[in-house]
């Protein structure tokens, strides 16, 4: 694709009587720039995720809350599963 103008693309695509939007050029060139710095952000923060470095001390306290965590829901569970046990008195 050559460096044409969006008007020239404009007047290429739908002839000399389509009307030309005003301050085209510059809505793009705006547009294309926040898109640049986004995914630039968006790059900088993956690369610092993959770049950070994870002690063993911080894995085996996720592990261990994990576990610690699932345990306690399970024991939950349990108990709103089992069946409410007869009185002895009855009224």
């Amino acid at each position: 694709m050559q460096n044409d103008s969006i008007e020239t693309l404009l007047l290429r695509h739908y002839g000399s009587t389509a009307p030309v939007p005003s301050n085209l050029e510059q809505q793009i060139s705006a547009a294309v720039r926040n898109e640049t710095t986004a995914e630039y952000a968006r790059q900088q923060a993956v690369s610092r995720w993959n770049e950070r470095r994870v002690s063993r001390r911080k894995v085996l306290q996720l592990v261990t809350f994990t576990s610690a965590s699932v345990g306690a829901l399970a024991v939950g569970i349990n108990a709103l599963e089992a069946t409410p046990k007869k009185s002895a008195f009855s009224y």
